[in-house]
Order: C-alpha cells, then sequence, then structure tokens
C-alpha cells in the first residue's frame, strides 16, 4: 500500500500542475477574446471580422485608422497597466506578508501621483488641449518625479516595518494615512495653478487608458517586462518568506535584500503607470486574491496568473466604461474603485474573523 501511495504521487503532482495551468491558459485566452471585443466596441460600426481583417494587413483604411491609431494602444495599454499594477500587488503582499498591500493601499500610488503632478505643474512636463486633458511632453521627467514620490511612501513603509515591527493592520493604516498626506499635497499644488492646470490634473488622476500612446506602452511594457522577470527569477524566494521571516532566513534567503529590491520593483511599476494613466485603484489587490482563491499561493504560478487576471479585470472595467453609458466614457479608476472596495472590505474582515 505503501508503495502505490508513492508511486501515485508523481501523477496527483502531475494533476496539481495540470489544473494551475489550465487555469492561466483559459484566462489567457479569455483575455485575447476580450481584447478582439474590446477592439470593435464603440460607435465606430467596426464588428469583429473586420477587426480580424484590419489585424491582418487586410481591412479598410478608415478602419484600419481607427484601429491602429485608437483602439489599439487603449487595448494593450488597459492589459499591460493591469498586469504590472496586479503584479506589484502580488508581490508586495507576499514580501510584507500582509494579504492588504498593493500600490493603492499602501500609498505608493498616490505618491507617484504627486511627484506626477508636481512635474506637470510646477517643471511644465505637461501642457493642456483643453480644460480636461494633458498632454505630457516629457514622460521621462515625468516617470522620474513620479517614482521618487512612490519611493517615498515605500521608504517609509519599510522603515515601520524594519525599525518599529508594525503589524499587518498597523501597515496597512500607514499606508492609507501616506495615501492621505500625499493627495493633501497634490491638492495644495491644485490651489496654486491656474483653472485650467487644475481641470487637467484632476481628470488625469481619476485614471484613463485612453491617453497612453504608442511611445507610453512601450515604456511601460518595457518596465513591466523587466520586473516580470526579476520577480520570477526570485519566485522561490517569495514563497520561502510566507513561511516566516526566520524560515526563510533558514533557508538561505536574503530577507532584507529580497524585500527592498521587491519593493523597489513594484514602485516602479507603480510610477511608470500611474505617470501615464493616472492612479488606477484596487488592482494590485483584487487580481491576486482572486487567483489565491483558485490555484493557491504558490509564486511560480501565482505570479503569472495575477499578471494575467489583472490584465483581464483591468481591459474589462475600460470596456465597461466606455460602452455602459456611451458616448459618455467613464474613468477606469472610478470602475476598478467599485471593484475593489468590497474585495478589500471582505479580505479584512476575514483576517479579523481568522
Amino acid at each position: 500500500m505503501r508503495q502505490s501511495f508513492i508511486e501515485s504521487i508523481p501523477e496527483g503532482y502531475n494533476k496539481y500542475i495540470k489544473r494551475k495551468t489550465l487555469i492561466i491558459f483559459l484566462t489567457f485566452l479569455f483575455t485575447i477574446a476580450l481584447s478582439i471585443y474590446a477592439t470593435n466596441a464603440g460607435s465606430a460600426g467596426i464588428s469583429t471580422y473586420d477587426v480580424i481583417k484590419t489585424l491582418l494587413g487586410k481591412g479598410e483604411e478608415r478602419f484600419r485608422i481607427i484601429i491602429w491609431n485608437i483602439r489599439m494602444p487603449r487595448v494593450l495599454s488597459a492589459v499591460i497597466a493591469g498586469i504590472g499594477l496586479s503584479v506589484a500587488g502580488c508581490v508586495t503582499q507576499s514580501i510584507l506578508r500582509n494579504p492588504l498591500a498593493s500600490p493603492f493601499t499602501l500609498g505608493i500610488s498616490q505618491g507617484a501621483a504627486f511627484g506626477a503632478a508636481l512635474a506637470i505643474i510646477v517643471f511644465g512636463a505637461g501642457s493642456t488641449t483643453n480644460p480636461d486633458s494633458v498632454i505630457i511632453n516629457n514622460p521621462y521627467l515625468v516617470v522620474l518625479f513620479a517614482f521618487l514620490g512612490s519611493m517615498g511612501a515605500t521608504i517609509i513603509v519599510l522603515i515601520l516595518a524594519k525599525t518599529f515591527r508594525v503589524t499587518p493592520e498597523a501597515m496597512v493604516l500607514a499606508g492609507v494615512a501616506l495615501g492621505s498626506l500625499f493627495s493633501a499635497v497634490t491638492m495644495i499644488l491644485q490651489y496654486f495653478a491656474d483653472d485650467v492646470k487644475v481641470a487637467s490634473v484632476v481628470f488625469w488622476t481619476f485614471g484613463d487608458i485612453g491617453r497612453a500612446s504608442w511611445r507610453d506602452l512601450a515604456i511601460m511594457s518595457i518596465v513591466v517586462f523587466i520586473a516580470l522577470i526579476y520577480f520570477m527569477f526570485n519566485r522561490w524566494n517569495y514563497n520561502a518568506l510566507d513561511s516566516g521571516e526566520e524560515t526563510a532566513k533558514g533557508l538561505g534567503v536574503d530577507v532584507e535584500r529580497v524585500r527592498l529590491i521587491g519593493m523597489f520593483m513594484a514602485s516602479l511599476i507603480s510610477s511608470v503607470i500611474v505617470a501615464f494613466v493616472g492612479i488606477i485603484g484596487f488592482i494590485g489587490l483584487v487580481g491576486p486574491h482572486i487567483m489565491r482563491r483558485l490555484i493557491g499561493g504558490d509564486h511560480r504560478f501565482l505570479i503569472p496568473a495575477s499578471s494575467v487576471i489583472g490584465g483581464l479585470i483591468l481591459l474589462a472595467s475600460d470596456t465597461v466604461g466606455r460602452i455602459i453609458i456611451s458616448p459618455v466614457v467613464l474613468p477606469v479608476g472610478a470602475i476598478t474603485s467599485f471593484l475593489g472596495a468590497p474585495v478589500f472590505l471582505y479580505v479584512l474582515t476575514r483576517g479579523y474573523r481568522r
């Protein structure tokens, strides 16, 4: 009996792996299908057949202009931004051992938004075309300031974790306080700006995927891709951290280094995305928790799964915002907040019940 049990382990493990892989693959396929739908959704009267034909280089000229100049940058930016925010949330939850950690709840997104607003209003990195939009002329300066703002929040969180040994609940509260602080400073900047820039920055902070260009998409894609490679390279370290700091150290993990670089990469992703598309909350909280319920906490699978579900959620939210009261387009940040707030409360109450 013992021998048959041992022989059955590989087969059971293969089923275990195949199930996780299948969930990730199906989510990926669903994202592709939704991308095609999102590309033809709108008032231009483009069918799915027209979209596929245009993507293959055989469509009409007017369809080519609409799809390649307007729709595709928006769809791909939603997917890339969702991937980045979700995987950043997945990693911060692991390295801080806090299920409520994410770039939004830790104040990282708000810090990045403050830095971006500072670059636009004070240092002239952006110019306005009308009262409800802002064009980023110098994306590198905006990203730099957004990154500095996000790192300010990150450093404070790391100091609290290392020096004062605060509890996970207290760290989330500290993140909420940091988010409030950065939001207050951003409002002060708006108070001293002229009316046109105030309207532009307020609209920018809502979160709008439609403002991203091919250039912005390329920058976001490079940063997210590099961060994903680093996170996957450290997937075993994150698994060890889930068992506690002492256990991880006993397994040879340099906990301080892994935590510092992990927070650095998560901040970099958040700063770049916020600089180009504004604040999009709760993707980093919702995506990882959905996939933890489906495939567990093994970061070999959780990191790619969180990435795929993050892209799917943000793309779905942006598509809903475009079509729900068309032709009015709702800001995607509002849609994701509607989705994320109940999940946040659920995770919070579930933790206290335990």
